[in-house]
């Protein structure tokens, strides 16, 4: 069976027992402050299995994009090393929710994989839980009772609490589960070794396939397990595992999963693919390092399909660290200088063609990012390649470390560690923290030359800064305390801004040292932050007169979560919750106008544009959106133009609520890619033939409320998107007004000119011409000095030695000065100081056969020197320049200067 015929097998099976086959959800998760990303199959359901939103089927099956790669589920490091691991992988799930249990769950998966799939059932071996004291849990004699039914006992294994007992992450739903494992050695194999024996013991052939948890837990902060309100089935079966076990390998890398992928690079690369090679073979980091591009690229491409593009923080950090990952294998290994890794995507496309369309729909996009990014990040690898070099080279390495002033007189004492060779930890982590270049590519440079790196040091460096980091966004939220229970939460925002409600269940947030609470009602009008719009502030009354201030309003899976900073005296009183109106207000003008200003963008750029994010608040709107180039002026006083002739036109807004996805997309209505939609959705249009999108975010009733529309900046985000920041209403008013009165000024200024941008460019020409005359003097100044300080220069053994200070009035003019000095005075240490409008700067340069000889560095010398001006600074060995606070220091850092020669 192809891939496509395993996985299209496994959706008509559960169909045939009753499912309702549901889309993946996105990769990237939104509503969820526990996950970033998609690990499991049962992350979209989990508000379902909480009991927090009602179930719209009682079984569905699906196949799943996930990834794990951060957080309690991290595989990163093992992917292309072992055969099975991976960063984007499908999960083929089957689900119950609050309908059949463990017997209906264990029959039919065993039916699949032996009747349908046809696995040899003497290959497969059934784990269940044992049981765990600590938790008060019992052995699952239930599980064991069903599968003694249909599996032979001594192929029916019990399981402890890390094998068998399933859980999300630290908190959240949880369960006793059963595995299902598959022996896939050869026949003369098993006889020697029971199969039994290598279950869960990371044998690479002996491969769990399927998971099938019973779901019936939460687990609580506090470590105590909460029965769910139901028992539910979450399965989860590896689709890349379950096609290498059909189809007879001994690898997922060989299964036609990958091997089109692996293939392209092998020939691009010119190396041959050899899944057999182990550790030590001299064609084992080519076979990992193609197993790595073929697994990375899919996680790439489809996280920034769902709408996450590579960042420097949070989960678009995670998918740069994958992608650089990549690069760096296919740059070391492979030998691929130019960009290659981007010309994956299209082949990957191709291949989702027909299960994941949204990768194919915006491949051209997707590659482009990738490719902007390999670019990127192959200049930050040719950087850190200097500066290793720079380091190799300089003075550091040998003095253990130590300061030149540490050392002072006593060079002998530092003679062997002229000889050490170590890279020092701190400065491979700023390798790797700052410049993004990789430890590991670090330890391999300073092999080739003969040298070490300090690892604990790098380690004590990573840890101090993870330790920053926790402390930094370290928040501690409390259990829920539940009043009452209530599977939803109704939401009457759309129809009003006051409703009478209850509190259903609240608890304690804290962070940074400040307590917070966050409160959810039974029913309230607050938005809560999605889709770009922010969450509704406002006022929770109660009877007694008392006001509770609603500061934000976020989802978490299906919550509507309202923050405040404290607790009514009464909570169990009925209070009525109040939105901000004039907050609400300008907010439905700018999310109306994002919608206005999207569909204007098609009509002049053209029908590619499709937003990548945005930000809707009272204050202002932010949209990006997927475009290769800059927007031109005249493009924007176009698109500027249409937004407010609809604005004008006062087009009445058209609300089409529990719209049915499939007939909304046929009706041509635009839905973003990275959302997750249900069944049924929401559809929001202004003119049927301008402006039809599905939206859940809060609207003006008609788009003359909006006033007008300015557009006020247009940006770079990321390769291939562009930005969009716009105002309305009194804002835009507010703005005018502003410009209009800018430009009074000037005319008052410039003594009312009939022509303002004539005057101006005078104006330039005219400073231009005074610049240069200026810059004709210093100069010429600077040319006098050079003579005078030359004559200065002292002779120390074989340097000639200048240390003075200069009456010159910017940095250009020292840097020449220093450089014409270079050019008159052999065997050169020189060093200047200068007074800046009482800012103090320091230059250092060195003649480049000092730099060699004698292993001096002006960048290091210079830092050492910033220190008697408070300041810092740095640069390359034989030029470096340095500022700082303290312009007293000056004379100080000049007779410092001495001791370096010395």
């Amino acid at each position: 069976m192809t891939a496509l015929q395993i996985r299209q097998a496994f959706l008509d099976f559960f169909v045939s027992k009753g499912h309702t086959i549901v889309p993946s959800a996105p990769i990237v998760i939104k509503n969820d402050p526990t996950l970033m990303f998609t690990n499991a199959g049962m992350n979209q359901f989990k508000d379902i299995f909480l009991g927090e939103a009602p179930a719209k089927a009682p079984r569905v099956a699906d196949t799943q994009r996930c990834l794990r790669v951060s957080g309690k589920h991290n595989d990163l490091e093992e992917v292309g090393i072992d055969t099975y691991h991976h960063t984007m992988f499908e999960m083929l799930g089957n689900w119950s929710f609050g309908d059949y249990f463990k017997k209906e769950a264990i029959a039919w998966g065993w039916e699949l994989l032996t009747e349908v799939y046809k696995l040899p059932k003497d290959r497969l071996y059934i784990t269940y839980f044992e049981g765990d004291e600590k938790d008060g849990l019992e052995k699952d004699t239930e599980t064991y009772e069903f599968w003694k039914a249909l599996v032979a006992e001594d192929h029916i294994l019990r399981g402890n609490k890390k094998d068998n007992f399933w859980e999300m992450g630290e908190t959240g739903p949880c369960g006793p589960c059963s595995e299902i494992h598959f022996d896939s050695r050869p026949d003369s194999e098993r006889a020697e070794v029971d199969g039994a024996s290598l279950v869960n013991a990371d044998h690479d052939q002996v491969i769990e396939v399927w998971n099938i948890v019973f779901m019936q837990f939460n687990r609580l902060k506090s470590g105590a397990l909460q029965s769910l309100p139901n028992k539910h089935v979450d399965t989860g079966m590896g689709f890349e595992r379950l096609v290498r076990v059909l189809q007879g390998k001994t690898s997922n890398y060989d299964t036609d999963v990958f091997q089109p992928m692996i293939q392209f690079i092998a020939e691009k690369s010119g190396k041959k693919y050899n899944s057999a090679a182990k550790p030590g073979d001299a064609d084992w980091n080519e076979a990992v390092a193609m197993r790595v591009l073929a697994d990375h690229i899919r996680a790439i491409s489809f996280a920034i399909a769902d709408g996450q593009l590579p960042a420097s923080n949070k989960a678009g950090y995670v998918i740069r660290r994958i992608l650089r990952r990549a690069v760096r294998y296919s740059y070391q290994t492979l030998g691929f200088k130019e960009p290659f890794f981007n010309q994956l995507v299209p082949l990957l496309a191709e291949q989702f063609k027909g299960v994941f369309d949204n990768l194919y729909s915006q491949k051209d996009f997707v590659q482009k990012v990738v490719l902007e990014e390999e670019v990127s990040f192959l200049r930050t690898l040719q950087s850190g390649i200097s500066r290793f070099e720079e380091f190799v080279n300089s003075v550091i390495p040998f003095t253990g470390g130590k300061s030149i002033d540490e050392i002072g007189d006593k060079w002998d004492e530092f003679e062997k560690a002229f000889k050490s060779k170590i890279i020092y930890g701190a400065f491979a982590f700023e390798l790797q923290d700052t410049f993004g270049f990789p430890i590991d590519l670090t330890e391999l440079m300073a092999r080739e030359k003969g040298w070490t790196v300090d690892m604990e040091g790098f380690e004590a460096a990573l840890q101090a800064q993870k330790s920053r980091s926790r402390a930094a966004t370290a928040i501690d939220t409390g259990d829920w305390v539940i009043l009452k229970y209530d599977e939803s939460v109704e939401f009457t925002g759309y129809d009003e801004t006051e409703t009478i409600a209850h509190v259903v269940k609240y608890r304690k947030v804290t962070a940074k040292g400040k307590e917070q609470y966050q409160i959810v009602l039974d029913k309230t009008p607050f938005y809560a932050e999605s889709g770009g719009q922010v969450g509704d502030k406002g006022e929770l009354v109660f009877p007694d007169g008392e006001i509770v201030k609603v500061t934000d309003t976020k989802k978490e899976n299906g919550l509507i979560v309202h923050f405040v900073d404290k607790l009514p005296e009464d909570i169990d009183d009925a209070l009525t919750a109040i939105v901000d109106p004039a907050l609400r207000s300008q907010t439905n003008s700018n999310h109306s106008a994002t919608h206005l200003l999207h569909a204007a963008m098609k009509q002049v750029l053209g029908s590619h544009v499709n937003q990548k994010g945005s930000l809707v608040n009272a204050d202002y709107l932010r949209f990006d959106f997927s475009h290769f180039a800059k927007v031109t002026d005249e493009e924007l006083a176009q698109i500027e133009a249409i937004v407010n002739q609809k604005v004008r036109q006062n087009i009445p807004l058209k609300e089409e609520r529990s719209v049915l996805y499939a007939e909304a997309i046929q009706s041509g209505v635009t839905a973003l890619f990275g959302e997750k939609y249900g069944e049924y959705v929401r559809v929001i249009t202004f003119d049927d033939e301008f402006s039809k999108e599905l939206c859940g975010g809060t609207h003006v009733k008609a788009t003359g409320q909006i006033g007008f529309f300015k557009i006020i900046a247009e940006s770079a985000v990321a390769a291939g998107v562009r930005r969009i920041e716009a105002i309305t209403g009194v804002a835009a008013e507010v703005y005018i007004n502003e410009q209009s009165n800018l430009v009074n000024q000037l005319k008052e200024l410039l003594k009312n000119p009939k022509n303002i941008p004539k005057s101006v460019e005078g104006l330039l020409d005219e400073n231009n011409k005074l610049k240069k005359e200026i810059e004709k003097s210093i100069l010429e100044k600077s040319s006098g000095l050079k003579n005078e300080l030359a004559q200065k220069a002292k002779e120390i053994g074989d340097v000639n030695f200048i240390a003075q200070k200069v009456a010159l009035p910017n940095a250009d003019a020292v840097k020449n000065l220093a450089y014409q000095l270079k050019d008159i005075v052999p065997n050169l240490f020189l060093v200047l100081a200068a007074d800046f409008d009482g800012k103090p700067s320091l230059t250092v340069m060195i003649a480049e056969n000092l730099v060699k000889e004698k292993g001096l560095h002006a960048g290091n010398i210079v830092k050492e020197l910033a220190k008697e001006v408070k300041g810092g600074g740095g640069g390359q060995p034989f030029f470096a320049t340095a500022g700082g606070s303290d312009v007293t220091g000056l004379d100080a850092a000049l007779a410092k200067a001495k001791s370096f020669v010395g």
